[in-house]
């Protein structure tokens, strides 16, 4: 073969190469600025100096959802500033779950009353808030709403909540949603980060 054919189809197989190297390295660089932009949305960063900042703990924008009040978002805040004052049981029934939330202050206990209410209630008229930190354990909850019967009582000893289903993926759904909600009223913030690591993994 002539060496000037070969130099050509030796040239245009470096082409070739560096034109999908491009395109894997610009992949990537979509996929790292996905993950950035969803940290940045949940924090209150910017693109510029999210690598640095601090999370904003004040504000916490992650708790704005599309379909969420500006009250709704600032008892979650609350919440999540205050999470070492709240406690929490909860029993895995066969047919679902039986919880019960106390906090010690009035208006924090309150608070938590309101938001346990609330989202029963959006719950039961599928009006998924749709919060940034989310869990997507609440999807089947919302889609299968009429499947899942709820019982409410406000005591001294907290707030508390029995809710039953006959379709066994509902009843692990609440299971799971439960053990979410233990884990960000034992551990806050860090508890969301950690699930939210999991489910990128």
């Amino acid at each position: 073969m002539p060496t000037v054919v070969k130099s050509k189809l030796f040239w245009g197989f470096v082409a070739v190469l560096l034109a999908m190297a491009i395109g894997f390295w610009f992949a990537q660089m979509r996929g790292y600025d996905a993950h950035a932009a969803m940290h940045a949305k949940m924090h209150g960063t910017d693109g510029a100096h999210g690598m640095h900042a601090e999370h904003d703990m004040t504000n916490m924008p992650g708790l704005k959802g599309r379909d969420a009040t500006a009250e709704e978002s600032e008892e979650l805040a609350v919440m999540f500033r205050r999470f070492q004052e709240i406690t929490r049981t909860v029993e895995n029934l066969p047919n679902g779950i039986r919880t019960v939330t106390f906090a010690e202050d009035e208006e924090l206990m309150g608070i938590v009353t309101s938001h346990v209410i609330g989202m029963i209630d959006r719950v039961d008229m599928g009006r998924d808030p749709e919060v940034i930190i989310q869990s997507p354990t609440l999807d089947i909850l919302f889609e299968r709403r009429a499947s899942i019967v709820t019982e409410m009582d406000v005591t001294e000893d907290g707030i508390i909540v029995i809710q039953t289903s006959d379709d066994p993926e509902v009843v692990a759904a609440l299971h799971t949603h439960a053990a979410e909600v233990s884990a960000m009223v034992e551990r806050g913030m860090e508890a969301v980060h950690e699930m939210m690591a999991a489910r990128e993994r």
